[in-house]
């Protein structure tokens, strides 16, 4: 097992010293389990459906049918023309 040295925040070590106390493991065993947690949690929200599946549905208006016309309804909107500046 390999050593890491971090700096944390005074509350974020008042936590773990809290939650070593409380479950009576070392403040090292409670932050590597915490550790273990957060990446286990990273890899498995990491498809891209779960990370906008809250915002499915929340676009009002639009076209219908815009995945069948895409190239229609982008030319009916200038989209990628240039604009003066």
């Amino acid at each position: 097992m390999q050593t890491l040295v971090l700096r944390i925040p005074d509350d974020l070590a008042r936590e773990l010293d809290a939650e070593a106390k409380k479950t009576h493991l070392t403040k090292s065993e409670v932050a590597r389990r915490r550790l273990i947690a957060a990446g286990s949690q990273s890899h498995a929200a990491a498809s891209g459906f779960d990370l906008i599946a809250d915002l499915i549905g929340t676009v009002e208006g639009g076209p219908a049918d815009m995945s069948s016309r895409k190239k229609e309804c982008l030319k009916s909107t200038s989209y990628g023309k240039s604009r003066h500046r």
